[in-house]
């Protein structure tokens, strides 16, 4: 029987893993191309394909800020160039007012055309970390900046690819701009050639679907996949109760949210009304950043094994005030908003639901870097435990899912020395089940750099639940190579010396439930 365009259980199934495997295709391309260590080593990057309107069908597990995100970077992308897009054009943007998520996020995205060039049949999108985009400090991570300019290099809807010919020499001029400019180009223009070839790699899977099943079978299923999406997680309403929680951080700021559950409706209102405002420092968030932890807490209640997707959200109202540190404006700095507010709005969102404590809360953001190297890692710690399970030790948590560069990588691309890297013991919240240990890092500098560390839960302790206790806050530290121990703020600079040792002791998680 010839497939047609109602849809089919099996082949549902079958799309699901179609899409997510081209994503994933995409993933491994641009690990195996690009130069950087954060994105060949960490991984830290994101594929995703997208229907003709810029809504989200399916992506690869990788990063979930990244992923939830991406969608508003598409949309801008069409609503900029729909009229004018050709055939071999790719767009890159990283600007955070407009669907990105900070500025070292830089976002390639790569229209699809049919065969007779008439039409565009879908979206591909890659996002990459660059080590360095510009800004005051290397690695673009100022921990105390005010203004996006401090942070980088600002791109917004600039044609990287016109009709198959890179446009190297603009985009070089275009990196080089700014009053901090990038400081490696050459290292950035290969890793976004590396973004182009992984988009590549989705335009030529896309196109051998499409002469397999046929466009109009595709799109369909592009649809179907999406429906499905929105009725995994309608079925997930159906047993939600209502909650609310208010989530404290380091710098006094707050994140509040409220959770109804119509059942008549099997909708639900996530209302962040009380979060407080735009902050003057870096702890703001774009809402495409709230959007994707939305996104990704409501994915992770369903059971079923779908990609996450634009569907996830249509049952979902999110209210979002404008000029909160969640909805920030031009020129708000958001360098910490991406990685440390979304792991807040993701507990936060948890929290009110009740079935899950508090996680490290923190990507332990922690970059160092001269005019030569630069390196950027994001550092592992505990997960909070639920109502039937013990919180995970030294693991990448929520909003982030990237790895720890080994460290012969570290020792051989940078002037460094990895130390130690251990569990920090008993550093989880005790309870019925006990929240994940966090970690200890050690890094010794062997020529002068700067080091920042962006970070939370320095001050407040990942919260438990049902009476469990919270986990252990975190530490950084610097041993000087004289003995001295200096001790830093969640968010702080340092100069390095040769033999200095930078100390980061990440946060465990809450525990669930009365011992």
């Amino acid at each position: 029987m010839a497939l047609g365009t109602t849809a089919d259980p099996v082949m549902l199934e079958v799309f699901n893993n179609l899409f997510m495997s081209i994503a994933e295709q995409m993933g491994a391309t641009l690990a195996n191309t690009s130069y950087s260590v954060n994105i060949k080593e960490r991984l830290d990057f994101s594929c995703a394909l997208f229907d003709p309107n810029g809504q989200l069908v399916a992506n690869a597990p990788h990063v979930p800020v990244h992923l939830g995100s991406m969608g508003e970077a598409i949309k801008v992308v069409i609503e900029e160039n729909s009229s004018t897009m050709q055939p071999g054009d790719v767009f890159v943007l990283n600007a955070p007012y407009n669907g990105g998520t900070h500025l070292p996020d830089v976002t390639v995205i790569t229209p699809v055309f049919s065969e007779d060039d008439e039409q565009v049949l879908f979206y591909v999108g890659s996002r990459g970390h660059h080590a360095d985009i510009g800004g005051r400090t290397p690695g673009s991570s100022p921990p105390d900046s005010r203004h996006i300019e401090e942070e980088g290099v600002l791109i917004d809807n600039f044609l990287l690819v016109e009709q198959g010919r890179l446009r190297e020499k603009e985009t070089r001029e275009l990196l080089a701009s700014g009053p901090y400019p990038c400081r490696n180009v050459d290292q950035n223009m290969a890793d976004l050639a590396a973004q182009i070839a992984a988009n590549e790699t989705g335009v030529r899977e896309l196109r051998k679907m499409v002469a397999n099943f046929s466009i109009d079978i595709v799109h369909a299923y592009m649809k179907h996949v999406q429906d499905n999406a929105e009725e995994s997680v309608r079925r997930v309403l159906d047993v939600l109760k209502d909650g609310s929680f208010t989530y404290p951080m380091d710098n006094n700021c707050r994140i509040k949210v409220n959770i109804s559950v119509n059942r008549e409706k099997r909708e639900a209102t996530i209302d962040f009304t009380g979060t407080s405002p735009q902050n003057k420092g870096n702890y703001n968030a774009p809402t495409a950043v709230c959007n994707a932890a939305v996104l990704y807490v409501f994915r992770t209640l369903v059971d079923d094994n779908i990609p996450l997707n634009e569907g996830c959200l249509r049952p979902l109202h999110l209210i979002i005030p404008p000029k909160t540190m969640i909805s920030p404006e031009y020129p708000a700095a958001v360098i910490s908003g991406n990685t440390e507010v979304s792991q807040a709005i993701t507990d936060a969102l948890y929290g009110a639901l009740g079935v899950l404590a508090s996680s490290q809360g923190t990507m332990n953001n922690f970059v160092y870097g001269n005019e030569t190297h630069q390196n950027y890692e994001t550092i592992c710690g505990g997960t909070g435990a639920g109502p039937d399970h013990p919180g995970t030790s030294a693991v990448h948590s929520h909003m982030t899912n990237t790895r720890m560069t080994d460290p012969e990588v570290v020792e051989w691309r940078f002037p460094v020395r990895v130390e130690s890297f251990s569990i920090r013991h008993d550093s989880g919240g005790k309870g019925k089940f006990a929240g994940g240990d966090g970690v200890t890092r050690k890094i010794r500098f062997l020529e002068p750099m700067t080091a920042t560390i962006l970070s939370s839960h320095r001050q407040t302790e990942p919260y438990g639940l049902e009476g469990g206790q919270p986990g252990k806050k975190g530490e950084n530290l610097v041993l000087k190579k004289d003995g001295t121990k200096i001790t830093l703020k969640g968010n702080d600079e340092i100069l390095m010396s040769p033999d200095d040792i930078f100390i980061i002791k990440t946060p465990g998680g809450g525990g669930f439930g009365s011992v």
